[in-house]
C-alpha cells in the first residue's frame, strides 16, 4: 500500500490535508481544510488502487469509483454527512466529505461502561431511531443503497446531539432485477458486526437483511457493553449468543427479543425490511412466530398435558364402551 499523503498537502488545489483521522487496507481517512470555503473543514476518504492487478482492472476500478461516487453526491440527508467531491489525483481516488465533529458511539460507550454506567435504554433508542431514518433512506433510494460497515465506530455523536452514519467505505448499491449487489468504495466489513452471508465478500449475496443484522449487532453492543459473538463464531458454537437481558437486566424484555431477532444467523430468520424490525424495536409490533417454534409450542402443550389427555382419552372410550352395552 502507498504511504498516506503528508500533512499540509493541498489536493485538487482545493483540499488542504492537516492530519489523518483513519487507516485501513483501503487507503486512508484525513480532515483537510477547503481553502476555497475558509473555516469549512472536510473529511476525506481515499482509496488506493490494488496493485495487484493489471492496469486494465485498475482503470475499470477508478472508472466504477467515480461512477458511483456520483450516486453518494446525489444521497442528501441529516443524518447522513453530505459528499461534496469525489475525484482521482495520483493513481488513488479520493471522496470528499463533510467533517463530523464529536465523538463515534464506540468511544461514548466505552467510556460509559468503563466508568460503570451502562448506556440507558432510552437513549439507545433515541440514537436508533436517527440511524434507522437514515437506513431507510438509503433502501429507498433509487438503486437501493446498502451501507454493509454499520458500527458503533462508524456512527458519531455531534456536538448537537445529532446522529451521522458517517462511513461510505462499503456503500453498496442493489440492483432490484437480479438482487445483486455492486460495491461502491470496495471493503469487506467488520467480522464482529458482518452476517454470515456477508463473509463472501462481493461474492456473497447480501441485501437489506445484511444491514439489519449489522445494526441489531451495533445495538447489541451498546445494550451490553460488548460486542456480539462473530457470525463465524456462532455458527461452530451454536448458543454462544446471550440475549442482551441476561448481560443487561435493564433492557426490557421486547427490546431484548427484538435485537436477538435482527441478529439471527439466516436472513429469512431476520426482519425482512427497517420498518418491521423497528416497529418491533419500538414495541408498536411483535415478532412473528415461525412455523417450526408453533411445531414446538404444540409438542411442548402436548409434553406438559400427556396425563391429562391419557385421562380423557381413557374416560372417552370408557363412554363409548357404555353405551353399546
Amino acid at each position: 500500500m502507498l504511504p498516506p499523503v503528508p500533512n499540509n498537502t493541498i489536493l485538487r488545489q482545493r483540499y488542504k490535508i492537516t492530519n489523518i483521522v483513519g487507516q485501513g487496507g483501503m487507503g486512508s481517512i484525513y480532515r483537510a481544510e477547503d481553502l476555497r470555503l475558509p473555516g469549512r473543514l472536510c473529511a476525506i476518504k481515499e482509496v488506493q488502487p490494488d496493485q495487484g492487478t493489471s492496469e486494465t482492472l485498475q482503470k475499470q476500478a477508478q472508472d466504477q469509483f467515480l461512477q458511483e461516487a456520483s450516486i453518494l453526491a446525489r444521497l442528501d440527508h441529516p443524518n447522513l454527512p453530505k459528499v461534496s467531491d469525489f475525484f482521482n489525483q495520483d493513481g488513488r481516488d479520493y471522496l470528499v466529505m463533510d467533517y463530523v465533529p464529536g465523538n463515534d458511539l464506540r468511544q461514548i460507550s466505552q467510556e460509559s461502561w468503563g466508568a460503570g454506567h451502562p448506556l440507558a435504554e432510552g437513549q439507545v433508542l433515541s440514537w436508533a431511531e436517527q440511524i434507522l431514518d437514515a437506513l431507510i433512506y438509503l433502501h429507498e433510494h433509487d438503486p437501493p443503497v446498502l451501507h454493509r460497515d454499520i458500527k458503533p465506530a462508524n456512527i458519531k455523536l455531534t456536538p448537537s446531539n445529532r446522529i451521522k452514519l458517517v462511513d461510505f467505505g462499503l456503500v453498496k448499491l442493489m440492483e432490484e432485477d437480479d438482487a445483486r449487489t455492486i460495491t461502491v468504495v470496495q471493503g469487506r466489513g467488520t467480522a464482529l458486526y458482518t452476517p454470515l452471508e456477508q463473509y463472501g465478500g462481493d461474492s456473497g449475496h447480501t441485501d437489506v437483511r445484511s444491514d439489519i443484522y449489522a445494526l441489531g449487532s451495533t445495538l447489541y453492543h451498546l445494550l451490553t457493553g460488548q460486542a456480539p459473538p462473530s457470525a463465524k463464531t456462532r455458527f461452530l458454537t451454536p448458543g454462544k449468543l446471550r440475549p442482551p437481558r441476561e448481560l443487561n437486566p435493564r433492557v426490557s424484555p421486547g427490546v431484548s427479543d427484538a435485537v436477538m431477532w435482527a441478529i439471527e444467523m439466516h436472513p429469512d430468520d431476520r426482519p425482512q425490511t427497517l420498518q418491521q424490525f423497528a416497529a418491533t424495536l419500538f414495541g408498536k409490533a411483535t415478532r412473528p412466530v415461525r412455523e417450526s417454534e408453533r411445531a414446538v409450542d404444540w409438542q411442548a402443550a402436548l409434553e406438559q398435558n400427556q396425563t391429562l389427555l391419557l385421562t380423557a382419552l381413557g374416560l372417552f372410550i370408557l363412554a363409548v364402551v357404555l353405551t353399546l352395552m
